[in-house]
């Protein structure tokens, strides 16, 4: 996180709130290094669905950014602005549906919407990849994934933002709301995540 101004500045009020939010047990959600040069003002975080003994998650991962700039850029339409991106692994099949990237984009507005979350000026891209292994590689066979990369200007409290970002990145790992301890089917470990 840049440095902050003043602890009763709005944006360590907003940071020291994510950083005390909870979230279901089976996605770990810590604070990482922000991205630099994106506003004055910024904090971080990571979520891995499920994540092994080392950190890493074969079901999907996210990032949620959230950034603060006084001086109200036109294209955010206020002073904040959030950036999140997530990400998981699908069977060669799930990926080939032509719907998939239509779906993934309205998991995250239903998710935002149930939350009653108030935001404005949303945009974003949902990325589906097939690949095929050759050579050295020809025994992982095919693989496909799902990635989403969406920004919008949030208005009211955070939590709902945050807390929808977090269903967003289960949801694209196979975990619908209300899932937890239940088993995920066909995720896979390939090395071309």
């Amino acid at each position: 996180m840049s440095d902050e101004p003043g602890a009763d500045s709005a944006f360590a009020r907003a940071a020291a709130h994510l950083r005390g939010l909870t979230f279901r047990n089976d996605i770990v959600v810590r604070e990482i290094p922000a991205p630099q040069g994106l506003a004055p003002e910024t904090i971080a975080l990571a979520a891995d669905v499920r994540p092994d003994e080392d950190g890493d998650s074969i079901y999907g991962t996210g990032r949620f950014i959230l950034l603060h700039d006084p001086q109200e850029p036109s294209a955010w339409g206020g002073p904040w602005r959030i950036v999140c991106f997530a990400q998981a692994p699908l069977e060669p099949e799930i990926g080939t549906d032509p719907l998939l990237s239509d779906v993934a984009w309205s998991w995250l507005v239903d998710a935002l919407d149930s939350r009653e979350a108030e935001y404005h000026s949303p945009s974003g891209t949902s990325t589906k990849t097939l690949s095929k292994g050759f050579g050295g590689l020809a025994s992982e066979g095919d693989g496909a994934q799902i990635e989403l990369r969406a920004s919008w200007s949030p208005a009211g409290t955070l939590t709902p933002h945050v807390e929808a970002w977090v269903e967003l990145v289960g949801m694209l790992a196979g975990l619908p709301p209300g899932s937890e301890n239940i088993a995920v089917f066909g995720a896979r470990r390939t090395s071309r995540d």
